[in-house]
């Protein structure tokens, strides 16, 4: 089975956290973290704005009836109407009804890894990169519908058609594949175990290297990714790691502009030398 760790949770952001600092928002997430502002009673203006373009937001996305089932089971249900209610002028936060979005959950990728494990005939292991990795890890929360292996999918597996597609049905969740030269050098002596699952040992690529390899990626969705990872990863640990392992990317012409634009839009500020 998976280690203790790897089902832990990170502590949930606040509400302008999650805002502010989240491409895509969860609407659990949401739900939770009105209800701990409510809580706090830190309720000025530009917070109650907040609580009532989030409450119009969950309502668009979720449908009234979701929204009402939610504000029932809420202790501050009365508060949040009243909020919701206000006249407090135009839309503060127009873009949130857009980024609301169920994400993948660690534990649904858990339970697929079990599974999956129990069905082995033999030992295997996967590495897993990519944004799943940086989810397991309680480092990101978006949606995504793959389970990024490192270079391929051991045969085994691979083979196993009807499996693979039940499983997909199943858990919204799909093993895919990338290839390890996006990732910099040395990545695999830095490689963490998430346990063993039945017949399954699987490992994560380390987050700090899958932050170098979205940084040389021109996909808007890894450079959300970047956004959400640069509050949590202290700068100079990334420059540390990308002058120590990201050499052979950097003397890439299309690969450095790719890193120099991401940096500047990221930090605001030139690519280190």
């Amino acid at each position: 089975m998976g280690s203790p760790a790897a089902s832990s949770t990170a502590a949930a952001p606040d509400l302008w956290t999650l805002v502010l600092r989240h491409p895509h928002i969860d609407p659990a997430a949401l739900m939770s973290a009105i209800d701990r502002q409510m809580d706090c009673r830190d309720l000025d203006f530009r917070t109650r704005l907040l609580i009532r373009d989030s409450i119009a937001a969950l309502r668009e996305t979720m449908g009234e009836e979701s929204l009402g089932q939610w504000l029932a089971r809420s202790p501050h249900a009365q508060g949040m109407r009243t909020i919701a209610g206000e006249d407090l002028g135009p839309a503060g936060f127009p873009s949130l009804s857009r980024r609301i979005m169920s994400h993948a959950k660690a534990d649904d990728a858990l339970q697929l890894l079990r599974e999956l494990g129990g069905k082995l005939d033999q030992p295997l292991r996967l590495v897993i990169g990519g944004s799943m990795s940086l989810i397991l890890n309680n480092r990101l929360s978006r949606r995504t519908e793959d389970i990024d292996v490192v270079d391929e999918i051991p045969p085994e597996i691979r083979t196993e058609h009807q499996l693979l597609a039940d499983l997909n049905s199943r858990y919204a969740l799909r093993l895919a594949h990338f290839q390890s030269h996006y990732l910099p050098s040395g990545w695999e002596g830095r490689v963490k175990s998430l346990g063993r699952f039945g017949r399954l040992d699987v490992f994560l690529v380390d987050e700090l290297d899958i932050a170098i390899g979205k940084m040389f990626s021109n996909r808007e969705k890894d450079r959300d990714d970047l956004r959400a990872l640069a509050g949590q990863i202290e700068k100079q640990t990334f420059v540390d790691r990308l002058r120590m392992a990201g050499q052979a990317h950097l003397k890439e012409p299309a690969l450095r502009q790719n890193a120099e634009k991401n940096w500047y839009i990221v930090f605001g500020e030139a690519l280190p030398a």
